[in-house]
């Protein structure tokens, strides 16, 4: 299973996703423009010594990203966009749970092509706009592993 961060744009939240993939031995994948670099002090220390042992990669674009996949990979996107919850996606060992930059969002032509493959994870307030990037990579993430092992 693989986190992956389109354009992310804040440290912190990309060193708590990290502290979260180490924990749970799932991939992380950096795809596009970040808003920063990995070796900023800020992604470390919010990922503290974990870091080390967050088997993470870089890749340039979307596209660069897809080309490391098998075909027909299991594609789920997250977004406050997203008509249907998250509990409802079918989540599968190898499944890529794909985030937007904090301030943006996902680049327009993602919502058009993976409408039927966007998910929201539910609020109950109209208080809120959306949930923190790691809240929400945490959330979708813990819900994918349980449908997924035994454990």
């Amino acid at each position: 299973m693989k986190i992956v961060l389109i354009n992310p744009d804040i440290p912190w939240n990309a060193g708590n996703i990290g502290r979260t993939c180490v924990a749970t031995g799932t991939e992380l994948a950096f795809v596009g423009k970040m808003g920063f670099s990995l070796s900023d002090k800020e992604i470390r220390r919010s990922g503290l010594d974990y870091w080390q042992f967050l088997k993470y990669s870089v890749h340039a674009d979307f596209d660069a990203f897809l080309k490391t996949l098998p075909p027909n990979a299991p594609l789920v996107f997250f977004s406050t966009r997203g008509k249907k919850s998250y509990w409802e996606a079918s989540y599968t060992e190898d499944s890529c749970l794909i985030f937007g930059a904090e301030t943006a969002g996902f680049p327009d032509w993602m919502y058009e092509k993976y409408a039927d493959r966007l998910y929201s994870i539910p609020m109950w307030s109209d208080r809120v706009r959306s949930l923190n990037l790691s809240t929400s990579a945490g959330v979708a993430l813990y819900e994918a592993l349980r449908q997924t092992r035994a454990e």
